[in-house]
C-alpha cells in the first residue's frame, strides 16, 4: 500500500505500506466535527478504497452514506482527486447548516432584485463549483422544493437562479452525503425518490470506526504524532494496555471521538507513552454484551442489587446507568439540572457551537438548545432576541454568498 496525505488538493507524499488521507489545513479545524484523517488498513476500508478509485473517473453523481464522523467528506475529496476533474473547485457544503428561506438562494444563487437586498445577481454553491464536485453534505435535509431543483440540476445540467426569467448551464459533478436511510424518508415523503435514483448511480457507504477495528490503532498513532509535533512534545507512544482500551472502546463518535481521545491524552501524558490512565473516553457508549470491564470501581449499583451477584447485575446497566448511579450516591444538590448543563453544553461544543446540530444531536428543538444555552450562561442575550439573532445569522450567510459575487 502506499500512504496518501491530500493537502491544498494535492496528493504529497507516498510512503509505503499505509493509505492515509487527511483534510487540507486540518491543523486550523479545531473546532470541526468532522473526520480529519482516514486510514485503510481494514477490510472493509480496502474494499471501500478499491470501490471509490472504480467509481472516480467516472462522471455521475456519487451518493456516500455513513454515521457523522466516518470520513464522508474525506472520501468525497478524493473522488474529486482522482476523477478528471482534479485541479478544479471541489466545495463542500453542510445542507444542515441552511435555512429554509435560505438553502434556494445558496444552492442556486439569485437574481438581481430578486428580493429584498439583492442589489446585484450573484451565484449560488453550484455556480461557484462549476468544472468541478460540489460535495453536499446532509443531502436528506433539503426541502421537497429544493430537491426538485437539484434533480434539474442533475438530469438536465442546468439551474434556476431565484428570480431569473432562464435557466443557467451548469457542468458540476454532485457527490452527496446522509447518515440517514434516505429510502425511508422517501416512503414518509421527506425525500425525493426521482432524486434519490439520480444520486444513487453509484453508492458508497462508509462502515462506522467501532466495525473497522484494524483502522483503530493506525489511526490513534496518526494523531498522536499530529499533535506531539503541535505541541512540540518529545517522542512519545501508545502503550500496550492503552491501544487494548482503544480497541474496547464502541467509538459513538467515530474518528472525531479518536481525535479528541488522544489529543487529550497528550494533554495528560507525564511521560513517553500514552497509558490507560491519560484516555478519557466516552461514558455514552452502547452496552458491550460482555459485561463491564474488569478493574472498574464499584458504583451505587452494588448496593441497590446487594453484593451478592452484583457483577451480574452491572453488566445489564449500561455505562451511563452506572456514571448515573455514581453521581445519585454524591446526593449533589440540583442534581437534574447539572447534568442537564453537561449534556448541553458538551453536545454544543461537540458540534462546534451550531445550534443547529445541537439540536438534531439531542432531538430537541433549536429554541429550547438556544434557551438553555442563555440559562447556563453558554451563550449572551434572551429568548426574546432569537429573532434577532437569526437576522445577525441571515446577515452572514448575505456576506458569505458576496465571496462568489463575480461569478455572477
Amino acid at each position: 500500500m502506499y500512504f496518501f496525505s491530500v493537502m491544498s488538493g494535492a496528493l504529497e507524499l507516498e510512503i509505503p505500506r499505509m493509505t492515509v488521507l487527511t483534510l487540507p489545513g486540518a491543523g486550523a479545524l479545531a473546532l470541526s466535527v468532522r473526520a480529519k484523517a482516514l486510514v485503510f488498513e481494514d477490510p472493509k476500508s480496502v474494499a471501500l478504497l478499491a470501490r471509490v478509485r472504480d467509481i472516480a473517473p467516472k462522471p455521475h453523481a456519487v451518493l456516500i452514506s455513513g454515521e457523522t464522523g466516518t470520513g464522508r467528506e474525506l472520501v468525497a475529496r478524493h473522488l474529486h482527486e482522482l476523477s478528471p476533474r482534479a485541479g478544479r473547485p471541489f466545495l463542500a457544503v453542510n445542507c444542515s447548516g441552511f435555512s429554509p428561506d435560505a438553502a434556494d438562494s445558496e444552492l442556486f444563487g439569485h437574481a438581481k432584485g430578486a428580493g429584498e437586498g439583492a442589489t446585484n445577481a450573484k451565484a449560488g454553491w453550484l455556480e461557484a463549483a462549476h468544472g468541478g464536485t460540489l460535495f453536499l453534505d446532509e443531502i436528506g435535509d433539503l426541502s421537497p422544493r429544493v430537491q426538485q431543483k437539484l434533480l434539474r440540476v442533475l438530469s438536465a445540467g442546468e439551474l434556476l437562479r431565484v428570480g431569473a426569467p432562464e435557466a443557467t448551464s451548469v457542468d458540476v459533478r454532485v457527490i452527496a452525503a446522509t447518515n440517514v436511510d434516505l429510502s425511508q424518508a422517501v416512503l414518509t415523503g421527506r425525500f425525493s425518490p426521482e432524486l434519490l435514483t439520480a444520486l444513487s448511480a453509484a453508492t458508497l457507504e462508509l462502515a462506522p470506526l467501532r466495525e473497522r477495528t484494524c483502522d483503530i490503532l493506525p489511526l490513534a498513532r496518526h494523531f498522536l504524532e499530529f499533535y506531539r509535533q503541535r505541541l512540540d512534545l518529545g517522542p512519545t507512544e501508545l502503550g500496550a494496555e492503552a491501544a487494548a482500551r482503544l480497541l474496547e472502546h464502541s467509538w459513538p463518535g467515530n474518528i472525531r471521538e479518536l481525535e479528541n481521545a488522544m489529543h487529550h491524552a497528550l494533554l495528560l501524558c507525564h511521560g513517553p507513552q500514552i497509558t490507560i490512565e491519560d484516555l478519557r473516553l466516552s461514558a455514552l457508549e452502547p452496552h458491550v454484551a460482555n459485561g463491564p470491564r474488569s478493574g472498574r470501581r464499584s458504583s451505587g449499583a452494588d448496593r441497590v442489587n446487594g453484593s451478592k451477584g452484583s457483577h451480574d447485575a452491572d453488566s445489564e446497566r449500561t455505562p451511563l446507568e452506572l456514571a448515573l448511579l455514581e453521581l445519585f450516591d454524591q446526593e449533589l444538590p440540583d442534581l437534574f439540572e447539572r447534568i442537564e448543563n453537561v449534556v448541553l453544553k458538551t453536545a454544543y461544543r461537540h458540534c462546534s457551537q451550531n445550534q443547529l446540530q445541537t439540536a438534531r444531536l439531542l432531538g430537541i428543538s433549536r429554541n429550547v438548545v438556544r434557551a438553555r444555552l442563555i440559562r447556563f450562561g453558554e451563550i449572551a442575550g434572551s429568548v426574546r432576541g432569537a429573532r434577532h439573532a437569526q437576522q445577525l445569522r441571515d446577515a452572514q450567510q448575505e456576506r458569505a454568498l458576496e465571496a462568489r459575487e463575480n461569478i455572477g
